[in-house]
């Protein structure tokens, strides 16, 4: 679990949210497709495995869905069975591929992705991805097209879960690389400053600061003064007789190459950029990200033989529960102020 993350829902006093088709939770599932979408996350794999298994454990027919919405609408789409996931549990990104899809941005390409879901007899779809993916959800469910999604992405930045498949992955890669990074500039004195993915969520950089041990974390959800949160603060670690340090930044709170500059000049420091970039989405997933993809899966199936459709399987206060798609769509999701200031207590 994740004791920095709270999530909370908005307020009853919005305008009236769209409904679901009249019937659409009727629908008795025999035939079940699966896809991945958005960016790949370490476990999606994994999460695939458990759908396909657990759905022919009872009696159920399954169909990989390939390209994720792009594939749907276009028809990419083959039975799977218990061989077509061997040997995918330790793996790292999509057997069954992603693509971004502008056709099904549209009402009309939704009503095509329905449509062709059809032709190969389809009750329901489990959709794994994240919140992007989760939306496209929503947008079949209001068709008519019965869905359960499983929040894959390594920014675990879907609100209404305090763990998304594929984080724990990035977290650990992204940690083993500093780690490395930190060797090297302890060695030349230098400062490292290394950018992680979060273009809106600072979920993996604070939680990877704090288990480095960087002097400066910046994230999104938290505005910084450059002159105060970074100069003055490395200043204040070298005027103490540290000679190396590392600053962790998210995609979204600034740019390795420019912060490292302005280091360097303002300070005197030598400073060193580096992107991890989409090094953090691939390799074997963890032990925890391949145990939680593998019940979450279940969870989904098990979501469609009882009837309970168009949810999201969540993982909440410890437990695999599943929460309805609109209302987990309405939620949000903050890094709490506790957290920041403890990573700026334990890296002085």
């Amino acid at each position: 679990m994740n004791p920095q993350i709270t999530s909370t829902q908005t307020g009853a006093s919005e305008a009236a949210s769209p409904t679901y088709p009249v019937g659409s939770d009727k629908v008795q599932v025999r035939n079940i497709g699966v896809l991945t979408s958005g960016g790949d996350a370490p476990g999606m794999n994994a999460a695939i495995r458990a759908v396909v298994r657990s759905a022919l454990n009872y009696g159920l027919n399954v169909y990989g869905i390939y390209r994720g919405y792009h594939g749907l609408w276009r028809g990419d789409i083959q039975p799977l069975n218990g061989r077509s996931v061997s040997e995918r549990l330790q793996r790292g990104g999509t057997f069954l591929m992603t693509a971004r899809s502008e056709t099904f941005k549209t009402p009309e390409g939704v009503a095509k992705g329905i449509a062709m879901a059809k032709v190969f007899n389809l009750d329901a779809l489990v959709i794994i991805g994240g919140d992007g993916s989760i939306r496209g959800a929503r947008d079949l469910a209001l068709m008519g097209m019965p869905v359960v999604c499983i929040p894959g992405t390594i920014d675990n930045d879907v609100a209404c879960t305090d763990y998304t498949i594929g984080y724990d992955t990035a977290m650990n890669t992204a940690m083993e690389a500093i780690d490395k990074l930190r060797d090297t500039a302890s060695s030349h004195e230098r400062c490292s400053v290394i950018e992680v993915m979060g273009r809106e969520a600072g979920y993996i950089a604070l939680n990877v600061g704090i288990s480095c041990g960087a002097e400066v974390v910046l994230i999104p959800e938290q505005p910084h003064d450059f002159n105060r949160d970074v100069i003055k603060r490395l200043l204040e670690c070298r005027n103490r007789g540290k000679t190396h340090y590392i600053v962790v930044t998210a995609e979204g709170a600034g740019s390795a190459v420019d912060i490292a500059y302005r280091i360097e000049e303002k300070t005197g420091i030598s400073a060193r950029a580096t992107i991890l970039g989409h090094l953090q989405r691939g390799g074997s997933p963890s032990a925890r990200d391949r145990q939680m993809a593998s019940i979450m899966g279940v969870r989904a199936v098990e979501i469609l033989r009882s009837g309970q459709l168009n949810r999201i399987v969540a993982y909440k206060n410890g437990d695999v529960t599943d929460v309805d798609l609109l209302e987990g769509l309405k939620m949000t999701k903050t890094i709490s102020m506790d957290a920041i200031r403890d990573s700026l207590i334990i890296a002085l």
